[in-house]
């Protein structure tokens, strides 16, 4: 049975769904949280599966660019207005709803290439083994809805 591990971040996020039918697809925000889980069948010499800080590495730079903007889709009319206007705060799916599923699809995928680029220049005392994995990204909409991208 595998180890796992989960590290929690916070942020600030906005979207329009110009797809969906109601409130939905005028600009809205949520307080998410995005949950990242790792597993591997065996702990390190350390007894741990990685340390957290290869997570806060790996993932925390990309975040920000989600924390404190905008997503919208790229075919949405009102998109090269907000572009313009607010510049890297509003982040463009191209022709896709950014829906709180297509965000963690696209951090898990993240997730999975910034550690397979950590592995080739990790920091001295925070080894990454090819045997640690990404299980699931779960991104939180509200307390009380969130979706999940699984391996």
């Amino acid at each position: 049975m595998p180890y796992r591990v989960c590290r929690i971040f916070e942020i600030e996020n906005g979207h329009m769904l110009s797809k969906h039918p109601d409130k939905c697809r005028f600009p809205h925000g949520h307080s998410r949280k995005v949950e990242c889980v790792l597993e591997a069948d065996e702990l390190d010499e350390r007894e741990m599966v990685c340390d957290f800080k290869v997570l806060k590495l790996s993932l925390a730079g990309w975040l920000e660019r989600y924390d404190h903007a905008l997503c919208m889709n790229t075919a949405d009319p009102a998109y090269a207005e907000f572009k313009a206007r607010y510049g890297d705060r509003v982040v463009g799916y191209d022709s896709e709803d950014p829906t709180t599923e297509v965000l963690a699809r696209d951090l898990f995928r993240h997730l999975s290439d910034s550690l397979s680029n950590y592995r080739a220049k990790e920091l001295p005392g925070f080894p990454l083994r090819e045997s640690v994995r990404v299980v699931s990204v779960k991104v939180w909409e509200t307390s009380g809805s969130w979706a999940e991208y699984v391996a």
